[in-house]
């Protein structure tokens, strides 16, 4: 039995390289719909995971509270809805009348994106995002300290020059030596360096690593623009307690907006949890999408293919009549064109997921995204190629298997 197997694999490749060319061509057509299927797959791994982690990190049981909601700023039709700025005033209102147990409230903004950060003769290109933020804003975002430690509360409120820095500055300023107690520049104030904070990456461009976060109130009296919007993020400590603080939470800031009953809020609500659900809905659409294509490309594949092992089929007739006049069996028949077209496909369905994986790195060191080997994508990928294979070699095997071993001999 073994020994018939060998020598059909052995046949199957003998005839492989006598059809060289057709073999190639079905192979890469086989490879292009996997490509896109192991391409698109990864890449659209890539992103879920990078954005996703990048949401998780600030747990399950955070919401924030800012000017608008992440998914639009339409409402009805083409009508923008123009929400006003979340002032200081809004977050001193919100802070002195939101009393929720257990609960942490961070505020930050953005003083600004375009900082040029100075370390004696060294700088930074104007890249560097400015953040002001109180001492909740740590932990409510999901940051871990490196090196060093956090600012706490009472340097907040006294104005302290310290500052919490990005990794990338690190190694910008300072070489990848230790930062702790040197003192950096921003906008011609001095900031003593009291902790950096692991790498985070970049997303859609926007490099989390570099920047600077100095303390509210000090920021406050930097970027003094009348138009900064802030932003309130708040944890509770334990999740069952979450959509009761997320309740509360709206009403207390309708009040500081000064909402009647009947209108509606002014501002956007956002839980990590939800926002990672709608990155999911969003890149499920990619994934269909990549479905699609991968599919209608294997549908032109599987026609290559079982073209091309009828034309084989045709081409080796008088091999066959030999066969079956030597006493080969129909099953024997079918099952080397079984073979032959196995083979093929799986070369197709190799050189796919390679190129495919290749395709997803590619991406994901593009954008600066975490890359994970497509090991589903690749597993459905073997098992596409396989049953292509089965489908177009049933009808050629069945033809050559079904020959007239007379007729056959008699072939030119």
């Amino acid at each position: 039995m073994f020994s018939l197997i060998r020598e059909n694999i052995r046949i199957a490749f003998d005839s492989i390289k006598s059809q060289l060319l057709r073999t190639i061509l079905t192979v890469l057509i086989i490879a292009i719909g996997i490509t896109a299927l192991v391409g698109i797959l990864s890449a659209v791994s890539a992103l879920e995971s990078t954005i996703s982690s990048d949401f998780s990190s600030m747990g399950a049981n955070t919401f924030n509270i800012q000017r608008y909601k992440f998914t639009s700023r339409h409402q009805g039709g083409d009508r923008q809805k123009v929400n006003p700025i979340i002032s200081y005033q809004n977050i001193r209102d919100f802070i002195d009348n939101y009393n929720y147990p257990f609960t942490k409230t961070s505020v930050s903004f953005v003083g600004t994106s375009i900082a040029e950060v100075k370390y004696e003769n060294k700088k930074t290109d104007p890249e560097v995002s400015a953040i002001g933020a109180n001492a909740h804003f740590f932990q409510n975002s999901g940051l871990k300290v490196d090196q060093g430690r956090e600012f706490n509360a009472m340097e907040v409120e006294n104005n302290s020059n310290v500052c919490v820095i990005g990794s990338d500055l690190v190694k910008a300023l300072f070489n990848e030596d230790n930062p702790i107690g040197k003192t950096i520049s921003v906008r011609g104030f001095k900031f003593k360096v009291i902790g950096a904070l692991e790498s985070k990456g970049a997303t859609f461009g926007n490099n989390q690593d570099l920047r600077v976060i100095i303390p509210l109130q000090k920021a406050r009296s930097i970027f003094t623009n009348a138009d900064i919007n802030y932003a309130l993020s708040i944890m509770v400590e334990n999740k069952d307690m979450l959509e009761a603080a997320q309740d509360d939470a709206i009403v207390t800031f309708r009040n500081v907006r000064g909402l009647n009953p009947i209108e509606d809020n002014n501002f956007g609500i956002e839980r990590s949890d939800d926002l990672i659900n709608r990155i999911g809905a969003m890149t499920s659409v990619l994934s269909t999408a990549a479905w699609i294509i991968s599919i209608i490309t294997i549908l032109g594949s599987s026609i290559a293919l079982m073209n091309i092992m009828l034309v084989s089929v045709t081409e080796r007739t008088r091999e066959i009549g030999v066969r079956k006049a030597l006493g080969a069996k129909q099953s024997t028949i079918a099952f080397q064109f079984f073979i032959e077209t196995i083979i093929i496909g799986q070369f197709g369905g190799i050189l796919g997921m390679i190129l495919g994986t290749l395709l997803g790195l590619g991406f994901a060191s593009a954008v600066k995204f975490q890359f994970n080997i497509p090991w589903a994508a690749m597993i459905w990928a073997s098992v596409i190629t396989f049953i292509v294979a089965i489908i177009s070699g049933s009808y050629p095997a069945s033809k050559a298997a079904k020959l007239d071993p007379i007729e056959s001999l008699r072939y030119e």
